[in-house]
């Protein structure tokens, strides 16, 4: 079956995802992962939005954290602070799915302004929301985001959420309890962090793409493992479950 490189990218995201998992899930293209495990191979996965709902269980890709839908399919609504200072600040939640204008190479997020300063950007972007806690306190951190020169840049312009900072022992400086971001998942394939300088590196390829089209893509000098793996295609039901969500977002909008 033929697919599109975002399709790859949900897909290889959806897998990192395993059964039981408590999933801390952010709208667009993390959502549409964690509803594809939850879909195929994670059943007992555990989404978890920002908006109080524990357990949600949506038969569609919801329009946003605040989506009715989430609070009728969940195991339990809680309210918003409940779920920071209960379940994500102290690290009950397994992993925090985010997404990125910017990601620099230690895994430093921007999602507030580009160019300029903060007063002053060229570019206001919406904000932080939650993810800045989620990026501290989950026990692990994946960010799905499509792969440019926009996008990965050798520092972000603004840290909306801390990676790893400028390195090894910043987050422990700063006081965050969780792992950090341990992959990225692009639309060419999978950085994952180095062990001991913590800069990510390009671990896993999609069948078709090089490493020299991923470096060409990236505002830093891109390490590439010594043998990087190639990423098995999507298969028949994952593409077929991850259409039907799309089928069923797209009649919700119109």
């Amino acid at each position: 079956m033929t697919y599109t490189a975002d399709e790859m990218m949900t897909v290889s995201a959806a897998r990192a995802l395993r059964d039981g998992m408590t999933c801390f899930v952010g709208i667009g293209l993390p959502s549409s992962a964690a509803n594809l495990a939850r879909a195929t191979h994670a059943p007992s996965l555990v989404l978890i939005y920002e908006s109080g709902t524990i357990g949600a269980k949506p038969g569609q890709l919801p329009l946003s954290i605040g989506d009715g839908m989430l609070a009728e399919t969940a195991d339990a609504v809680v309210s918003v602070p409940e779920i920071f200072n209960y379940w994500l600040q102290p690290g009950r939640i397994d992993v925090g799915f985010l997404g990125a204008a910017q990601i620099d190479k230690f895994g430093n997020i921007n999602t507030t302004a580009i160019g300029g300063d903060y007063r002053h950007p060229t570019v206001r972007l919406p904000g932080a929301g939650g993810a800045p806690e989620i990026a501290a306190s989950c026990r692990e951190v994946i960010v799905v985001v499509r792969q440019s020169h926009r996008s990965f840049v050798e520092r972000v312009d603004f840290v909306t959420s801390v990676g790893y900072g400028s390195g090894p022992g910043d987050r422990e400086r700063l006081g965050l309890t969780g792992a950090g971001p341990k992959k990225i998942i692009t639309d060419l394939g999978v950085l994952e962090p180095d062990p001991e300088t913590l800069e990510f590196t390009l671990t896993g390829l999609y069948a078709g793409v090089s490493a020299s089209a991923a470096k060409e893509r990236t505002g830093w000098d891109l390490a590439i493992a010594a043998d990087p793996e190639i990423i098995a295609a999507p298969t028949p039901a994952e593409l077929a479950a991850l259409r039907r969500f799309q089928g069923t977002r797209a009649r919700s909008h119109q």
